[in-house]
């Protein structure tokens, strides 16, 4: 799959999830076999970059390209310049969110409110193409709500505007993320214009990542929420959708390796008090499919020390290593 001038090593592409898609998770799904990872959303208001948790999403410098960084926002002109500054600390591809349903960022006119307005999308989409030499993507969803599905004429004029790869999220801003995604509406936007466009929504295994781009004839798929717990996602649906089969199913003592050295990445990347902090939703997301999972989640989200986090995330994979071995 090509967007501009990079050639990606697969058509499978992390979502941008705010909370999730840091650096420390950006670096392992890109191990672990994503061809692209989007970063977290960046509001364009560069004033509002200081903080801490904004300075963490600009890029860096130790991230393996092409950089894609996500903005977010209403105005043209600050989206233009949020863009040219990106491009300045590093980021290789821009991507603007037009697909975020949640309330903080559609209540400032930004994320999928601005599918409501059209000419305002047109107009926010020239500045950002015009702003910087590097592609532009853009990320949407079906529609504002579903008596307004309008992707199909947002589509066009991202292609017009110069936008080189579409993301659809197959729900509207008013579904949120209830019900099941609908993928109709992507096939429709995907006859509709020449520039690649990825599928997102519901993508979790590698079967149904092969029936949503038979349906929908997308040059790729976008995964979200699957991919929490589980970094090795979009490395298995590529490997499924290039062979034909799968990998060889994950031991639990390589998902136990992966997730300790996901753990001490995130120590490395915030520190010991808020690494601790992040480290615990991850933690959660590898166990879930555990069914002994809780008392140990009970435990853990308890601890203060990375020390301690990491002996009781060690001593419960080894624990249900022994069973596994039992049972064998």
């Amino acid at each position: 799959m090509q967007i501009g001038p990079y050639e990606l090593s697969n058509n499978l592409v992390l979502a941008p999830m705010a909370g999730v898609t840091d650096l420390p998770f950006r670096q392992l799904c890109r191990r672990q076999g994503a061809g692209l990872i989007v970063s977290e959303m960046l509001t364009s208001d560069p004033s509002l970059w200081h903080s801490r948790k904004s300075m963490r999403r600009l890029p860096h410098a130790d991230e393996p390209g092409p950089v894609s960084i996500q903005i977010a926002g209403g105005d043209p002109t600050m989206m233009a310049q949020a863009a040219r500054q990106n491009v300045d600390l590093g980021a290789q591809i821009i991507d603007i969110n037009m697909g975020c349903p949640a309330k903080k960022v559609c209540n400032k006119a930004a994320g999928s409110a601005l599918l409501q307005d059209e000419d305002l999308v047109a107009r926010i989409l020239d500045a950002v193409v015009a702003a910087v030499a590097v592609p532009v993507t853009l990320k949407i969803r079906t529609g504002w709500d579903r008596g307004h599905k309008n992707g199909v004429r947002v589509a066009r004029l991202a292609e017009a505007a110069g936008i080189q790869a579409l993301a659809v999220h197959g729900r509207t801003r008013a579904d949120l993320y209830q019900g099941e995604a609908e993928y109709d509406t992507i096939r429709a936007i995907k006859m509709a214009v020449g520039i690649p466009v990825l599928a997102n929504g519901d993508i979790d295994s590698p079967a149904k990542a092969r029936q949503v781009l038979a349906h929908t004839g997308a040059d790729g798929v976008m995964i979200g929420r699957a991919a929490q717990g589980r970094p090795w996602l979009p490395g298995e649906i590529a490997h499924f959708l290039a062979h034909g089969r799968m990998p060889p199913p994950a031991s639990l003592a390589w998902q136990r390796d992966v997730l300790l050295g996901h753990l001490e990445n995130l120590y490395a990347f915030y520190g010991e008090f808020s690494g601790v902090r992040v480290a615990r939703k991850h933690i959660a997301w590898y166990c879930k499919a555990h069914p002994a999972a809780e008392p140990f989640r009970q435990r853990v989200v308890r601890v203060e020390t990375c020390k301690d986090q990491l002996a009781l995330t060690r001593a419960f994979f080894d624990q249900l290593i022994v069973g596994e071995d039992l049972a064998a």
